[in-house]
C-alpha cells in the first residue's frame, strides 16, 4: 500500500497566523519525503480561519523547490472557479521545470459548473500529451476528488484517477471507488484510487486520543458555525463541551481513525481493501507540528519501512 499526505495547511493554536502555518507545512513536504511517503497534496479554501492555503498551486510550486522526489501536486484546486486553459498552463509550467512529479488534483466542492465535464477532458487531453504512461498514475497526472456523488463514475469515464474523501463522508465510499473502476474498465482506463483519511497516532494510545479531540473540537465548533484554529491538546482538555460540540464530536468520530500505529495501520488497509484503494492519503491535523510529524512517522515505520 502507498501512503501519501493531504495538507490543508492548518492554522492551530501553535502556527496561530497564515505565515506561520505555510511555514510549517512547506517543512513538513521535506520531512514527509525523507519518509518515504509517495506524494503530498494541498488543498484549497477560501476565507477561512482554519486553513491557510487559497491557492494550492502555489503551495505545489514551493513544496517542488524544497524537495526532489516525492510527487507534489493540488488536492485540489477548485475547477468551477477557473478556465481549464489556466490550470493547464500553471500545471503545465510546473511540469516543465519539475519533471513528472507533478500532479493536478482538481474538485468542485459544492460549486456549480455546468464546463465541470468538458474542463476535466481539456484537462486529461491536455495533460495527457506531457507525459508518458505509467503505471500506477493516470493520463496527464490528473486527479478528480469526491466524496460519494458524481465525480466517481466521471473521473473513470474520462481516465483521471479519483481520490475519494474518506474523511468528508466515511460510510458507503466502497459505492463510490466500485462505481469508478466499474466506469474506467468501461472506457477501458486503468483505474487508481486514491483513498483520503483523516487519521491521527501516537505510541500512548490516551495521546492519541488526546489529538483526536483536539480534531473532533475543532471539527464540531466548525459545525456550529465557528471557523477557527485546531486547538491545541490542552486547550481541548481545558475546554468547556457544550452538549451540541459533545454531539457533533460524537456524529464526527467515525471521520478519524485513532488509536496506537499498529490499530491504525491494520485499520487503513481494511479501508484500502474494502475500497479497492491503492494508496491511502493522510490527513491529520494537529496544533503542534512535532505531533503531526511524529504521527505521519510512526505511520511511515509501519507501512513504507522508513
Amino acid at each position: 500500500m502507498r501512503l501519501s499526505v493531504l495538507d490543508q495547511v492548518p492554522v492551530t493554536d501553535h502556527t496561530p497566523t497564515p505565515a506561520g502555518a505555510l511555514a510549517s507545512s512547506l517543512r513538513l513536504a521535506q520531512e514527509v519525503e525523507t519518509l518515504g511517503y509517495h506524494r503530498i497534496w494541498f488543498a484549497e479554501h477560501h476565507h477561512s480561519a482554519s486553513f491557510a492555503s487559497p491557492a494550492p498551486e502555489m503551495m505545489a510550486a514551493l513544496a517542488l523547490e524544497r524537495t526532489a522526489t516525492i510527487r507534489v501536486g493540488t488536492g485540489g484546486i477548485l475547477l468551477p472557479l477557473y478556465q481549464a486553459t489556466k490550470v493547464v498552463e500553471v500545471m503545465g509550467l510546473l511540469g516543465m521545470v519539475h519533471g513528472d512529479r507533478v500532479d493536478t488534483g482538481v474538485g468542485r466542492a459544492a460549486l456549480d459548473d455546468p464546463a465541470y465535464a468538458e474542463k476535466i477532458h481539456a484537462l486529461v487531453g491536455s495533460l495527457g500529451t506531457e507525459y508518458p504512461a505509467v503505471p500506477g498514475e493516470p493520463d496527464g497526472r490528473v486527479w478528480v476528488l469526491g466524496a460519494g456523488g458524481s465525480a466517481a463514475p466521471l473521473a473513470g469515464d474520462l481516465g483521471a484517477g479519483y481520490a475519494h474523501g474518506h474523511f468528508f463522508v466515511p460510510r458507503g465510499g466502497e459505492k463510490a471507488t466500485a462505481a469508478y473502476r466499474e466506469a474506467s474498465t468501461a472506457k477501458d482506463h486503468r483505474p487508481h484510487t486514491v483513498l483520503a483519511v483523516r487519521a491521527a497516532t501516537a505510541e500512548d494510545p490516551a495521546r492519541a486520543q488526546q489529538l483526536a479531540d483536539a480534531m473532533l473540537l475543532w471539527r464540531a465548533r466548525k459545525d456550529l458555525g465557528y471557523d477557527g484554529p485546531v486547538p491545541s491538546v490542552d486547550a481541548t482538555a481545558a475546554h468547556p463541551w457544550t452538549d451540541a460540540e459533545r454531539t457533533r464530536a460524537k456524529a464526527r468520530s467515525a471521520a478519524i481513525i485513532t488509536g496506537t500505529p499498529d490499530v491504525v495501520v491494520q485499520r487503513l488497509n481494511e479501508l484500502a481493501v474494502s475500497h479497492g484503494a491503492d494508496e491511502i492519503m493522510v490527513n491529520t491535523l494537529t496544533s503542534d507540528p512535532h505531533d503531526r510529524l511524529t504521527s505521519y512517522r510512526l505511520l511511515a515505520e509501519r507501512i513504507t519501512g522508513e
